[in-house]
């Protein structure tokens, strides 16, 4: 180990702050989506499809799930992976704008944080819903953000305005997860359930690591742009664990729907 880093988590040695904000989304993430899943009739025979990957903890968890099925785990950037899993886990560099799947190819896909940074997220999930076999399950995990104009404090409506201002120039749909209820219903999907998990300042103690690390990070780009001063973001970090300052900047949403068999 070599201590921790900005976030207060423990930091391998020589680890990239990639891979502690890998890590620290694994912590803060999993555990729900693990849920949702096991609550499906999960059969260890499932072929499975992992959108958007990113580390490929969730991927490695179905792959030990479905050992007489298979996992395919894909993403535009498959250097955060280790490429030696399970022997039904394959991992594969894919940009989904571009790339298509054989209609019915899939019992399960699991899609975190995808759609939303897609150019065109709501006809993706359409395609995505054809993916799957007759009786196959669709979850799909993303985000919807609160007005930042809404935030108790002064520092978050400005922390919070700033970054979904550079998620928006980066192409990133802030509100998309709002709309994923009617999107899958649309496509023809059924048994649908949904889950709201609120995050942002206070709401537990993976999500403040988590902002941490992401501000510890990625932060500069946000003041060297002039979206916020460097003080700003200082008095947002340290305010973390003040209940005063809790705040629900976004929530998570989690849609899960099957295919007609």
């Amino acid at each position: 180990m070599n201590g921790q880093d900005e976030s207060g988590f423990p930091a391998e040695q020589g680890e990239s702050g990639e891979r502690v904000i890998g890590r620290l989304w694994e912590r803060n993430y999993d555990g729900v989506t693990r849920g949702l899943l096991e609550a499906l009739p999960f059969r260890d025979d499932w072929d499975c499809l992992d959108l958007g990957a990113g580390t490929g903890s969730m991927a490695r968890w179905m792959a030990q799930r479905a050992q007489r099925g298979s996992v395919l785990a894909v993403d535009v950037d498959t250097s955060l992976m280790d490429q030696d899993g399970p022997q039904n886990l394959t991992v594969k560099q894919m940009d989904l704008r571009a790339e298509d799947f054989v209609e019915g190819s899939f019992d399960l896909i699991l899609a975190r944080a995808v759609f939303s940074q897609l150019p065109d997220p709501d006809a993706s999930l359409a395609r995505a819903a054809r993916w799957l076999a007759p009786g196959g399950w669709l979850l799909v995990e993303d985000f919807c953000f609160m007005p930042a104009a809404h935030s108790p404090t002064e520092t978050g409506r400005a922390v919070i305005d700033a970054y979904v201002q550079t998620f928006e120039a980066h192409g990133v749909d802030a509100y998309w997860g709002r709309r994923a209820p009617a999107l899958i219903a649309r496509a023809g999907l059924v048994e649908m359930g949904k889950q709201v998990r609120p995050l942002g300042p206070g709401q537990g103690d993976t999500e403040n690591a988590l902002m941490r690390a992401r501000l510890a990070y990625q932060g500069a780009p946000l003041v060297d742009n002039g979206l916020v001063t460097a003080e700003q973001l200082a008095e947002f970090v340290a305010s973390l664990d003040d209940p005063g300052a809790q705040d629900i900047a976004t929530l998570q949403i989690s849609v899960w729907a099957q295919r007609p068999a």
